[in-house]
């Protein structure tokens, strides 16, 4: 069974969902996309009281240090209060310049996922070192009278430095919590720590401590499993491979970076997985399953936490005196300082990105106010001058702050390109890394099916190797990586690392075989094996979120029942941020393998899928599963220990060679789903192409441009496509026409049957700049087969008025002549002349009595 040309399904799970009802015609004012309401969703009216009492007491690591002490009343005795309100921000290097980090003597900058020197995300690692020490200096500067305290520099690097091209890339946590090994992690860590200090960066913003619980969320990915105890054991790890362990000489200092436990509390436990959502769990499951990596990495030497987005039972955590002071702080002993999340202080009632004394009050030490920073420190200011910050709270956060500083040695006068580690460009990418991360892939790979005992083929096997993602390292890497959603990165910005592909070239050169590489299931000569490797497309954060987990790319099972149907026998490499419902592809596989998102080492892959010559095992496979396997693509949440517990696979389930277990049969094909339950099938979701669908810029001489990152645009420039923020980061695309082009919509795996059902194409949009010629709406159906809408000028009449939403029935392109039932371009928007306007959502919905053709 397919999962496309399933109207019926489509049509059915569009009802079931209530979108019927919600789809009306015409145009409406601001319009929130689907989830966003959820955000800030409450789930009852007063928010249960913390009883510190039922959470796990502790107490600080680190001795009373006379020194520090002293020296940290010293400076703030002499400190302004500017300069004080100025260490507790944190901005984003994107939207200051080090001149102004020293004016406002901010006491923090970050580079966001899509931050870089330049704005450029492929800067050179030189040209990062170069900034740290602008930025050092600036801070440093005493000229204007202040004490000149240098400011901190926060990085992303989550799965080793991967925002600096060339760094070695690891494993995202899901992968690294298949594979059991605790020492594996410091490791890690110790590597990442090495790889930041060699471009100047301080501090990084890891490890991810979040216990997911519901794999929908976008950010299932950054947890090391479901099971608290797993990421117990491994959060003590990172911190000390990350800062070095107490009482060690190098302790933060050296070749060790700040480390950074995050998102305290309950970002995995939100309802239905949506990001920044409301957990509405009782106060011992917040303690115990999602608090379980907090006390071991208290423990290590955590002397950084980073305040959390969501709100439990409806309070946001950025404003929880109770979770961050009376829990974090006085209960469980934390000696560090809380960094808020990105303006995730604006999400507090009563507050702004700008103006949020709250925050400072309820505990959040630092706030990230990432571009808001100059409009938060004039609204600080005021603040404590009228008394709704006490000068005791500032010099608080300041003084945590500060003690930080000084235990890094920051206050030793020493710019970034003169410390240790500064500036030895060879340790990125290093081989001694490389050889780390492809232990960790290896150690990471879940087999979860080897019928007739497929794998290992031999090294001296003729091998079809299938796929576009098989030669692809950014799409093994995942998000966050090079920039925030790790779109559109190329092998070329990976200089020290190994496609998937290069690995089993590698492997099958040494024992005298041979590889051919085909996108689709064809080759040249017949293969003894083939070699289909799939997934996910990166994403990151909310823009991973999802309705349900069927994987809706049908591309990998179309080669794969193609292979199948030629007597070919198949491994099936599937590259994913979370388990999802595969029944189809597993049964379609001879052998069926988890390889999460690898990183750069793909090498490490061919290591355990490709034997010698003889065909015996050279690595086994080592890897369980982190996160239970769904029996179906609702079966979520899904979680060892519930009381009812069903899955596929269970979680801790994994094959190898020395246990290959039983044959595993045919499985349920039934549960296939083709639509986002509860929100319509999406064409176009927070401004970048659905699940199973590619977003594309095509000019008027055919030059097509993928939509991805932060901006792309065709040669000629007359279509650019540019990242905005409207409820969340970069959760629309502003398109922008200067000449005749067209925004397009395409299937990843070939046409779709419309036909059959009444539905629509829903919009929402706003326009800044009206058309100044035609524009059309059109589906299209192959060669000389379209039906287009002109939708000019209801576009004409929305300009300046805002976001607003309207919707298109799928019968007028019909009229106009498109055959719905072999649709091979769901939407291109075209306009033959300048026209600007916002896209957030575009999505195939219900249709309802009413609707007509005018936009």
């Amino acid at each position: 069974m397919t999962r496309t040309s399933k109207s019926a399904l489509l049509f059915s799970a569009l009802v079931t969902a209530g979108l019927l009802a919600a789809c009306q015609p015409g145009a409406s004012d601001t319009v929130a996309p689907a989830g966003a309401a959820e955000r800030v969703d409450t789930a009852q009216a007063v928010p249960p009281a913390i009883n510190p009492d039922v959470w796990p007491a502790g107490e600080t690591p680190f001795a009373e240090d006379a020194a520090i002490e002293a020296r940290v009343q010293d400076l703030l005795s002499r400190m302004s209060v500017e300069e004080k309100v100025g260490q507790v921000i944190q901005a984003d290097i994107n939207s200051i310049t080090p001149e102004e980090v020293g004016t406002y003597n901010l006491g923090s900058v970050l580079n966001g996922g899509n931050s870089a020197p330049g704005a450029n995300n492929y800067a050179a690692a030189p040209e990062w070192l170069a900034l740290a020490d602008d930025i050092w200096a600036a801070s440093t500067n005493t000229s204007d009278g202040g004490l000149g305290i240098p400011a901190l520099w926060g990085t992303d690097a989550v799965h080793g430095h991967n925002n600096i091209v060339g760094a070695t890339i690891f494993p995202h946590n899901i992968g690294l919590g298949a594979a059991r090994n605790p020492d594996l992690i410091r490791q890690i860590g110790e590597a990442t720590a090495r790889e930041v200090r060699v471009t100047g960066q301080d501090w990084t913003f890891a490890p991810t401590l979040a216990v997911v619980r519901d794999d929908r969320w976008g950010r299932t990915y950054e947890s090391y499993s479901e099971n608290p105890d797993i990421v117990a054991a491994y959060a003590s790890e990172m911190i000390e491979g990350l800062q070095g362990a107490i009482g060690d000489e190098d302790f933060l200092v050296g070749e060790h970076v700040l480390a950074t436990a995050k998102h305290f509390i309950g970002d995995g436990g939100t309802h239905r997985g949506i990001d920044q959502g409301d957990n509405r769990e009782s106060e011992h499951d917040l303690a115990y399953i999602h608090g379980a990596g907090y006390p071991p990495a208290i423990e290590a030497g955590a002397l950084s936490v980073m305040a959390s987005f969501n709100s439990w039972h409806g309070e946001k955590l950025h404003g929880h005196s109770g979770l961050l002071d009376d829990v974090l702080v006085d209960r469980m002993g934390f000696h560090g300082f809380v960094v808020g999340d990105w303006n995730g202080h604006g999400q507090i009632e009563g507050c702004t990105p700008t103006d949020c004394a709250a925050a400072l009050n309820a505990g959040v030490d630092m706030f990230m106010a990432s571009d808001s920073w100059r409009g938060l420190h004039a609204s600080l200011l005021r603040d404590v001058e009228n008394g709704t910050v006490s000068h005791e709270r500032l010099d608080e956060a300041v003084g945590r702050i500060l003690r930080v500083k000084l235990r890094m040695g920051l206050l030793d006068d020493v710019r970034p390109s003169g410390r240790e580690g500064s500036g030895l460009y060879e340790h990125l990418g290093s081989d001694a890394h490389r050889a780390i991360a492809r232990q960790a892939v290896r150690e990471s790979l879940v087999l979860l099916k080897n019928d007739n005992q497929l794998l290992p083929l031999a090294g001296s096997s003729d091998l079809l190797v299938v796929g576009v993602h098989a030669d692809n390292i950014g799409v093994a890497s995942g998000g966050w990586t090079i920039n925030w959603q790790g779109e559109g990165n190329e092998n070329s910005d990976f200089p020290n690392g190994q496609s998937i592909l290069g690995g089993i070239v590698e492997a099958v050169a040494e024992f005298g075989g041979t590889v051919e590489h085909s996108m689709t299931a064809e080759y040249t000569a017949r293969p003894d094996a083939a070699i289909v490797v799939f997934g996910e497309e990166p994403y990151a954060e909310f823009q991973g979120d999802r309705a349900h987990l069927d994987f809706d790319d049908e591309s990998g099972l179309q080669a794969l029942q193609a292979l199948q149907a030629d007597g070919i026998p198949t491994v099936a490499v599937f590259l994913s941020g979370r388990p999802m419902w595969m029944n189809p592809e597993i049964n379609a596989s001879d052998a069926f393998v988890a390889a999460w998102l690898p990183g750069s080492e793909g090498g490490g892959v061919a290591d355990v899928l490709i034997g010698d010559d003889q065909g015996e095992m050279r690595h086994d496979f080592k890897g369980v599963l982190p996160f239970s396997w769904p029996a179906t693509p609702h079966q979520t949440p899904l979680n060892v220990g519930d009381e009812v517990y069903d899955p596929l696979f269970a979680y801790d389930y994994g094959l190898s060679y020395a246990r290959p277990g039983e044959a595993l049969g045919e499985l349920d094909e039934s549960a296939a789903v083709t639509a986002d339950a509860g929100e319509g099938l999406s064409l176009i979701n927070a401004g970048r192409a659905g699940n199973g669908f590619a977003l594309s810029l095509v000019d008027a001489v055919s030059d097509r441009v993928d939509v991805s990152g932060p901006s792309s645009s065709v040669a000629s420039g007359a279509l650019v496509a540019q990242a905005e923020d409207r409820f969340a980061q970069e959760d629309t695309r502003r398109i922008s026409w200067t000449d005749e082009a067209s925004l397009e919509v395409t299937p990843l795996a070939g046409p779709l049957d419309w036909s059959g059902d009444t539905l629509a194409i829903q919009f929402t949009y706003d326009v800044s700049a009206a058309p100044a010629g035609q524009v059309t709406a059109t589906v299209g159906c192959g060669d000389g087969c379209a039906g287009a809408v002109d939708i000019t000028q209801g576009l004409m009449i929305a300009e300046g008025k805002g976001w607003r939403e309207a919707v298109l029935p799928l019968s007028c392109f019909a009229e106009a002549g498109a055959d719905l039932a072999s649709v091979s371009l769901p939407l291109s928007l075209t306009s033959d002349d300048a026209l600007t306007m916002g896209i957030a959502d575009i999505r195939l919905v219900v249709a309802t009595d009413g609707m007509s053709c005018e936009f």
